[in-house]
This record gives C-alpha cells, sequence and structure tokens, in this order.
C-alpha cells in the first residue's frame, strides 16, 4: 500500500513500461483476433486498460472527465499505445496536482463500497497487471513473442543461450 504519491508515481511509471512493451508487441493483424468467444481480444484489453486510466481516476475525482468512456477500440496498436502514454502522464499530473500524501487515508465511494484513496491507487496498478497477464496467455495462443516483464519470458531465455523453463 502506498504511503505517499511518489511511491505510487515512481510504480506506475515502471508498471506503464511494462504495459507499453506488452503493448507494443502486438500487431494490427492480431489485434480483434478472437481465439475463443469467451475471450476478450488482445485490442479489447489494451483498450479496456487504457480507457481505465480516465474511468477510474474520474469516479476517485482524480481527473475531471472519463475521456475516453464511449470511445470504440481503435483499430490500430499504435493509436492504443499513443492514447495510453497520454492518460498515463496526465494521469500523474492530476493526482500530484489534486491529491496530497495525508489524503490517502481518506474513505470515498467507489463502485458501491467505501475504499481509502490509497486502495484505489494500488487498485489502479494491479487492474492493469491483471488484464497484461491475460494478454500474456493470448498473445502465446497467436504465437506472438512474450516480452519479458518481471524476468526472461520464453523467448528471452534462448536470447541469453539459457534453456527455457519448462
Amino acid at each position: 500500500m502506498f504511503r505517499t504519491i511518489q511511491d505510487f508515481v515512481d510504480l506506475w511509471k515502471s508498471e506503464s513500461d511494462s504495459t507499453i512493451k506488452i503493448f507494443s508487441n502486438i500487431t494490427d493483424d492480431k489485434l480483434n483476433q478472437k481465439v475463443s468467444e469467451n475471450i476478450r481480444s488482445l485490442g479489447r484489453l489494451a483498450w479496456h486498460i487504457t480507457q481505465t486510466l480516465t474511468e477510474m481516476p474520474f469516479k476517485a475525482g482524480i481527473v475531471d472527465k472519463d475521456y475516453l468512456e464511449e470511445l470504440p477500440v481503435p483499430l490500430s496498436v499504435q493509436e492504443i499505445i499513443n492514447t495510453y502514454k497520454k492518460y498515463s502522464e496526465a494521469l500523474i499530473k492530476s493526482l500530484e496536482n489534486k491529491w496530497t500524501d495525508k489524503d490517502l487515508t481518506d474513505v470515498i465511494d467507489m463502485y458501491g463500497q467505501k475504499w481509502k484513496k490509497k486502495f484505489i491507487l494500488q487498485v489502479l496498478i494491479t487492474h492493469q497487471i491483471h488484464h497484461r497477464a491475460q494478454m500474456t496467455v493470448i498473445m502465446r495462443l497467436l504465437n506472438i513473442p512474450v516480452p519479458g516483464i518481471y524476468g526472461p519470458s520464453k523467448e528471452e531465455w534462448t536470447q541469453f543461450g539459457m534453456t527455457p523453463q519448462e
């Protein structure tokens, strides 16, 4: 849990880089390909992660509007990446301008529950980690190389001259 806004910002920047790393391995031709009727496409998941950058902060009072709420999934990975970067940076700026370290223990209504502001920040991070993990499984099913995030991926083990773990 976060004790300061800077704690969040530092982790957010690292996790955002990881999200962009995942997004960057997707190609436009695979963006909306479905591996099953019951599984979102990579494009839908990437866009959901991106839309959350304005949806959850709007509900929490960090930003003034949910700018991405009604927008459809873009047709290109680069458009998703550009939008993600723009609103990720805007989230940090708005957070630094609207909340202070003392505000982190304040409780507000979120999704019909009472959440501390520091929990909202934690959920912003874990939400994208959760969906990135889903994306890596879909990427494997679509034969898209998966970049390492918290350690080497299977492809990276081979690049390092080591045998990938089974």
